[in-house]
């Protein structure tokens, strides 16, 4: 009898290990639940095509005859309301019972909404799947002045967005610069500087007290709490992810912001794992639990998940993520945890060059670059050999660094 795989998600997670599920276990009966109305799309992408640089076609990876093809049971539209881990099954709202052997919930998180005052009016947008992308793209064709909420990786986006159409917008931050946690004011002033140049005016210190919306409900001004109002028919709020945990609050699953797994991405219950931004895992490289959501990493989660449902133990996650920024003229990368450790080194190294190195323990555990991009292979090098090399910092910040700069004393 074939083993059964349920894989609740159709993110870029979930559709990896399906992709290697049916690879390494061609007999394998797999189905894949999701909620999303459309099969899986590029959503490193999705903020192009919101721009009105491309348009939908290019966005989709897996057609939904690619299903058919490779005999996956997809069924789209489809939320999953239970899972029964001692039965192994899981019961979907129009009253389905899907059994497995095994389980994978690769199930993603749902932007948090400001906890203020009309944040849920007309003309306000988070950012996470194709169907946000397609309604913010409509929304800011015909907006005129915006304000965005978020300084983080997805707050950029909207900043890019509103750039591309036009729109004048406010970036409404609370700190003194954008991902405040990973760049200091000098490095930071390079984006700035780039969103100014597109028509985003970053303002510090502020942030949002409450929405203003008209008489049809639609936005039309943000407060902040210094009682600053700003203009705007059209808001882009991206202050992270509330992960969705709560699909699993009835079952012994152990949970910490996300899913526990280990190295294997096995959760404490034997057949059900998980991967994708929903996971807490056992970082091999940093020595601790940690999350990350880039797409490269949930891809090799989905993966290395699939191994090991079908053969336990078979391999281990240990990856060095990376994350880019493609909006400006200038190329933009973090790598690692750049938020993370308990110093760090940073320096210019040429006009309109930047880069900051996150250190733990005299690791290497993350960092960003601007403007030049050639050392980023040096540094994952370093964060996966796990050298020490808090007596050779300077040289981390010397143009064109590799590995064989350090000396024979540095290297493990």
């Amino acid at each position: 009898m074939s083993d059964s795989y349920v894989i609740i998600g159709d993110g870029i997670a979930g559709a990896s290990a399906a992709e290697t599920l049916r690879e390494e276990a061609p007999d394998a009966d797999i189905t894949v639940l999701t909620d999303e109305g459309e099969s899986l799309y590029n959503r490193i992408l999705i903020k192009e095509y919101a721009k009105g640089k491309l348009p939908e076609a290019p966005i989709s990876i897996h057609q939904e005859d690619w299903y058919d093809d490779h005999d996956v049971d997809l069924r789209l539209n489809t939320v999953v309301v239970d899972i029964d881990v001692d039965a192994d099954a899981v019961h979907t709202h129009e009253g389905e019972t899907f059994e497995y052997d095994s389980l994978l919930l690769a199930i993603g998180g749902t932007p948090q909404q400001l906890p203020v005052e009309n944040a849920d009016a007309d003309g306000i947008h988070h950012f996470w799947t194709f169907q946000d992308a397609r309604r913010i793209k409509e929304s800011v064709e015909d907006a005129e002045k915006a304000v965005i909420v978020g300084a983080g990786l997805l707050g950029i986006d909207f900043a890019a967005i509103c750039g591309a159409q036009d729109v004048e917008a406010k970036y409404l931050m609370r700190g003194d610069n954008w991902w405040r946690y990973a760049l200091s004011e000098e490095g930071a002033e390079i984006m700035h500087e780039a969103m100014r140049e597109r028509g985003v005016e970053p303002v510090f210190s502020s942030g949002v007290d409450r929405f203003e919306v008209d008489d049809d409900g639609h936005v039309e001004a943000a407060v902040d709490p210094n009682g600053e109002r700003y203009e705007c028919d059209f808001a882009g709020v991206a202050i992270g992810l509330n992960f969705n945990t709560e699909l699993v609050e009835d079952t012994p699953l152990e949970t910490d912001d996300g899913i526990v797994v280990d190295e294997f991405m096995r959760t404490n219950v034997d057949n059900v794992y998980a991967a994708g931004d929903i996971t807490t895992f056992n970082d091999l490289i940093l020595g601790e639990r940690a999350k990350n959501g880039s797409w490269g990493s949930a891809k090799e989660q989905g993966t290395v998940a699939a191994r090991n449902m079908i053969d336990y133990g078979s391999e281990e996650f240990e990856w060095v993520s990376s994350y880019s920024i493609t909006h400006f003229d200038f190329p933009f990368l973090s790598f690692g945890h750049p938020t993370l450790g308990d110093d760090s080194v940073e320096a210019t190294t040429a006009d309109g060059e930047w880069r900051r190195v996150a250190l733990k323990d005299g690791k290497v555990v993350g960092g960003v670059l601007i403007g030049d991009l050639s050392p980023q292979s040096a540094f994952k090098q370093l964060m996966r050999e796990g050298r020490d090399v808090s007596d050779h910092t300077d040289l981390l910040m010397e143009p064109g660094f590799a590995v064989d700069d350090l000396p024979a004393s540095a290297e493990q």
